[in-house]
């Protein structure tokens, strides 16, 4: 086992045994480090459990290394972390800064109330550490005692359920879950980070414990949805979330996705399952964590704006407009980041019908310096996930529509290579515009300062200086105000 370890991480696991022997006490590496070394996972933490007191432990591990890593411990919850520098050089002089980070914890044994899923703990052995570990392949253990140092303990044969891909609980599933809910949405993540499948006990359990996942914060809820969210295949984990029950509970706008509907022969997609193609489409490309959560939420308004009309079958006319209003309540409920985050999120589900509907039509050059200006510096991001969005099995039709995205891609380097639209103010400022017609900020500086860009942006007038401030002069004289400065 110990022989998948790198040098730098013996090097550290000598010193924690070292240390541990010092103090007699009995110290084993737990958790996911083992897990992840048996899988040739990359990671930077290790769990350390003792037969003691684990902040002493971390404290005497400090000393052990030059320059001494800071010790940052919680008396309260009887744990410390450590860091400890692992940077090395690169090829070309420069220091690629890394840590490894440690925490130290005593053995514990706990117990749970039915109305918190925070536990009662008092000290324990290694077996009622692991008994209470969420599932089998993170309750193995690795012995840095000098009697048996490198063993490799495991109970509930989490060996054999890590070749086999499978996740399950070491105890009675009910138990595991009804103790602490949030170990549910652990297991679909884990199950969408590992491509694990969860064994079907386990699965059950989660849909009879579906409701005691209300008793669990939303930002540790959300931490979990991110961490899906970044998983090589967000599909596996949004389905198990949605077949589970739990989606309905944390994220009903996402399930309202579910289903076909037909009105005399005519249906439309599955939108949900639509929506995990394009997930999935999107994550072959980035890992850019915003940019998946539009690809989520890209047609989040659908379900509101459904409608069949006769003889041209299911619309969801304006799903665009509804989607991105939704966006800043569904971050706030999902306690997400109400920045420049949602901000970007919320822009892409606005403008993610624009490329594709130039693709349908003569491109105008008005059409296309708008798409430049709207989109701006995120352009790169919405082409990206405007060709995810082709989920289409037709290969002939995939095809088309890359043609056609091809197209629009051409003719938007080339007006912006003329006009340089993105990021682009027009030439005449709101200060210029209360100047010349002795205005205070107000309703009609907006309107003129609105009407110059939009004339710009459609080709109405040249993008001049010259050209601006003359249509200014005239949109003065059409809202009866008088000039009273000129250039």
């Amino acid at each position: 086992m110990l022989n998948s370890f790198s040098d730098k991480e013996l090097f550290i696991f000598k010193k924690i045994a070292s240390a541990a022997d010092e103090l007699g006490v009995k110290a084993f590496l737990i958790g996911g480090f083992v897990r992840d070394k048996i899988i040739d996972r990359k990671t930077k933490d290790a769990d350390i459990v003792c037969l003691g007191d684990g902040i002493e432990l971390a404290h005497k591990v400090a000393e052990r290394f030059n320059p001494k890593p800071h010790v940052a411990y919680f008396k309260n919850f009887g744990t410390a972390q450590i860091r400890i520098n692992i940077s090395k050089k690169a090829k070309n002089g420069e220091t690629n800064e890394e840590f490894f980070e440690i925490e130290f914890v005593g053995a514990r044994k706990e117990s749970y109330r039915a109305e918190s899923r925070n536990p009662e703990v008092e000290p324990g052995t290694l077996e009622d550490d692991q008994n209470r570990r969420d599932f089998t392949i993170n309750a193995l253990a690795i012995s840095l005692n000098k009697e048996n140092y490198g063993e490799l303990i495991d109970p509930f044969d989490g060996v054999k359920d890590i070749a086999y891909k499978t996740i399950q609980t070491p105890l009675k599933p009910d138990e595991t879950f009804s103790d602490d809910p949030l170990r549910m949405m652990r297991a679909i993540r884990f199950a969408s980070q590992l491509g694990f499948t969860i064994a079907d006990e386990t699965f059950d359990a989660i849909i009879k414990n579906v409701s005691r996942i209300k008793i669990v914060s939303q930002e540790r809820i959300t931490d979990e949805l991110n961490k899906i969210m970044l998983s090589k295949r967000p599909s596996i984990g949004w389905d198990l979330l949605s077949k589970s029950g739990l989606l309905k509970i944390i994220f009903p706008h996402v399930m309202d996705l579910h289903g076909a509907e037909y009105v005399d022969g005519r249906g439309h997609k599955d939108n949900f399952y639509h929506t995990l193609q394009v997930l999935d489409n999107i994550a072959l490309n980035t890992n850019d964590l915003w940019l998946r959560w539009a690809a989520l939420l890209h047609d989040i308004g659908k379900p509101a704006t459904k409608k069949f009309e006769n003889g041209h079958g299911w619309t969801f006319h304006g799903h665009e407009v509804v989607g991105a209003r939704m966006v800043p309540k569904i971050f706030n409920r999902l306690k997400l980041p109400l920045n420049e985050k949602m901000k970007f999120v919320q822009k892409l589900v606005e403008l993610h019908l624009r490329p594709i509907s130039l693709t349908k039509e003569n491109i105008t050059e008005s059409a296309i310096r708008r798409l430049l200006f709207d989109a701006g510096e995120d352009l790169e991001a919405l082409m990206m996930l405007c060709k995810a969005d082709i989920t289409s099995k037709n290969p002939y039709k995939v095809k088309k529509f890359l043609a056609n995205f091809g197209m629009v891609e051409k003719r938007l380097v080339e007006v912006e290579a003329s006009d340089a639209i993105r990021n682009w103010q027009p030439p005449i400022t709101g200060e210029l515009i209360m100047s010349t017609f002795a205005l205070t900020p107000g309703k009609e500086v907006g309107v003129i300062k609105t009407a110059i860009r939009e004339a710009i942006l459609d080709s109405l007038i040249p993008n001049t200086y010259e050209a601006a401030y003359q249509f200014m002069l005239d949109k003065g004289k059409e809202l009866n105000l008088e000039c009273v400065s000129e250039k």
